[in-house]
């Protein structure tokens, strides 16, 4: 499985990039809100410098000539854009003409399957379930991917399946044993795929065992970083 970033934050960027497992990024309008992104077209040129993977870049219209406007412009930032359209009627009609004109599409805001269904047919490049969001009305997310992924192989359709809205490292799990292509999160979900305490004692241990075998004497700092004093 593939891992994207879904960040509009040069600095998590780079250090995600910089791990050397990073694929892709996604953005939204509401991640670059909070990075308070003015030159939209120049802040996706510099994510694409620090990601030779796909990067994800949403249109803001909802209208058919709209997307289409907005996405070509888009398209052009550089070679690895990959244009993010709304899973609505006129966003499946855009991702037609891309796919016609060779420009990859990455359908968004995903939340059935019929709605994955249409956006393969369509020739999205990647489809986009928000597995989080389901989740936060008690539906359960997982179960979308697993129909998304099934559909995909019975009929053979290329569009890769982009498991978002990552919430947990378990999410990220079972999106894997799903078969999801692609899995999105943010870079503290990413860091948390390495963390394991077991890891941690089990480095503390070995470290305190050479610093005694060099004759330094045992390491009396426990791997929480607590010194134990008797009462």
């Amino acid at each position: 499985m593939k891992f994207f970033i879904d960040t509009a934050v040069l600095d998590e960027i780079q250090e995600a990039a910089d791990m050397g497992v990073l694929d892709g990024v996604t953005t939204n309008p509401s991640l670059m809100k909070k990075v308070g992104v003015r030159d939209f077209h120049g802040h996706i040129a510099q994510i694409c410098e620090i990601v030779d993977g796909p990067v994800s870049a949403e249109v803001t219209a909802t209208d058919y000539d709209g997307i289409l406007a907005e996405g070509r412009e888009v398209a052009q930032i550089a070679d690895n854009v990959v244009v993010k359209v709304p899973l609505i009627l006129d966003g499946i009609k855009a991702i037609k003409t891309f796919s016609q004109e060779g420009i990859d599409t990455n359908c968004t805001l995903c939340f059935s399957p019929t709605q994955a269904l249409v956006a393969a047919k369509a020739g999205a490049t990647y489809i986009s379930p928000f597995i989080g969001r389901l989740d936060d009305i008690s539906s359960d997310g997982m179960s979308l991917i697993r129909q998304i992924v099934e559909i995909y192989a019975i009929y053979g359709y290329e569009t890769e399946v982009l498991a978002a809205s990552i919430r947990h490292p378990m999410h990220v799990v079972e999106s894997a044993m799903a078969g999801a292509d692609v899995g999105t999160m943010p870079l503290d979900v990413i860091k948390k795929l390495i963390k394991h305490p077991l890891t941690d004692n089990g480095l503390a241990k070995f470290l305190s065992d050479w610093k005694e075998l060099q004759g330094e004497g045992p390491d009396e700092t426990p791997a929480n970083g607590q010194v134990h004093r008797e009462a």
